[in-house]
């Protein structure tokens, strides 16, 4: 299972990692030969020296922060979280997933999936989505072709919902941003547009029809980050930032409380738990510590040629053309990667935010990209893989949809909360 879990972003990440080498090669040597620059490959080879040691410093770096979230993470399961939830969206999800029986055992492992998701724990959430997929092929009568809820299920997985974005807000701290969780709110706010783009694409095609459960669901999340999105646009630039800072800084800490609490009225022992969980954040770290060199040490060669201007300069000035700003494009080659390969977005960001800054604009824009969707392809690959799906519908298109829409929200809430 774990080999099925991970050969689409290996299959994918391979072929990325080599274009990086090559293209950083053949555009060396172009710089060496028509521009007369002789350091240009010892540029390279430093890169990669230097890529690798930043590498192995974040994995190291992340052991601890990682421990904590994993061992809240456990606390809040232990807790019932994840049931008092499962029992709030109950009445919505059951709208959503209209050909699944009432109290079908699918609906746990999905609010599992979710509630991971929306914590930025793409590791734990996986082995919960699997366990959901192959129960809804168990009820599917076509074993070749996606149901309709197994759709809906992918949609709310490639459009990235995101409630707490640990992974992300672990490495800005690691890579020494100042106030870490600046972007939690703008995060929060483009994978809502991106989440409701494609479950409501979702829902039009599938005809589900909009009762006022739904209604009162999605209006209600609309009116709420109107209301946010409102009361930010209208703050003066220079509180934007603190404000928003401070009020992420007050939710998660409310989640660690709140979690707590609610081991102690299941009456289980937090502080077991906390260490049961803490003991996969240490593990998860290490085992991350060469997948996370070999991308970054790839990257580094792919700038350090030369390649990776020439590839932002393009893109901004067909940006440009279009009279659009373009201090964003420097970041855009992590929304880009996204889609195909997680560990590659991921490489992608912590490169943008060594070279321009975990608090500069266009670092905290790659964060927003990273966070406001998820790697479509990997995802569809995986769960329609582990149960012999072939013929995947409108599952594509709708997913890649949600992306797009994740895309622009990251560039719109960029400027409103760091322009």
């Amino acid at each position: 299972m774990q080999i099925r879990i991970f050969i689409w972003d290996f299959m994918v990440l391979n072929w990325i990692w080599i274009a990086f080498f090559l293209i950083a090669f053949a555009v060396a040597l172009l710089r060496l030969i028509f521009a007369g620059d002789a350091t240009v490959f010892e540029s390279i080879i430093n890169s990669t020296f230097d890529s690798a040691k930043n590498g192995f410093e974040i994995s190291l770096g992340l052991t601890g922060v990682l421990s904590l979230w994993l061992g809240i993470m456990k606390i809040g399961e232990k807790g019932g979280v994840v049931d008092v939830f499962a029992r709030m969206l109950s009445p919505v999800f059951s709208r959503l997933f209209p050909s699944l029986p009432k109290n079908d055992p699918a609906y746990g492992s999905i609010f599992m999936n979710i509630a991971a998701n929306m914590l930025g724990l793409d590791n734990a959430a996986t082995p919960m989505g699997l366990k959901a997929m192959e129960r809804m092929q168990e009820i599917n009568k076509d074993k070749e072709t996606a149901s309709d809820a197994m759709i809906m299920f992918l949609v709310l997985n490639t459009s990235g919902l995101t409630l707490i974005p640990v992974s992300i807000l672990v490495y800005r701290a690691q890579l020494g941003a100042v106030q870490p969780a600046d972007v939690f709110l703008p995060i929060l706010l483009a994978t809502f547009f991106s989440t409701m783009v494609g479950l409501i694409a979702t829902c039009l095609i599938q005809k589900i029809k909009f009762d006022k459960v739904l209604f009162a669901f999605f209006g209600g999340l609309s009116l709420l980050v109107a209301l946010i999105i409102w009361g930010f646009s209208s703050m003066p630039a220079v509180k934007i930032g603190s404000v928003s800072t401070s009020l992420a800084n007050i939710i998660l800490v409310l989640v660690i409380v709140g979690f707590m609490i609610a081991g102690m009225i299941k009456k289980i022992n937090v502080y077991e738990a906390f260490v049961e969980g803490a003991k996969d954040g240490f593990t998860t770290a290490i085992r991350i510590i060469p997948y996370l060199v070999a991308i970054l040490v790839g990257i580094g060669v792919f700038r350090a040629s030369g390649a990776m201007d020439f590839l932002v300069d393009g893109i901004a000035w067909c940006v440009e053309k279009c009279g659009i700003d373009s201090d964003f494009v420097a970041a855009l080659p992590t929304a880009i990667m996204k889609p195909l390969s997680g560990s590659g977005a991921r490489g992608l960001m912590i490169d943008a935010m060594t070279t321009y800054g975990a608090d500069s604009f266009v670092g905290r824009m790659a964060c927003l990209f990273q966070g406001s969707t998820d790697t479509t392809f990997y995802i569809l690959a995986v769960y329609f893989g582990s149960v012999g799906i072939k013929k995947t519908r409108y599952a594509v298109q709708c997913g890649l949809l949600a992306d797009l829409a994740g895309i622009i929200a990251a560039i719109v809430m960029g400027y409103i909360f760091f322009g």
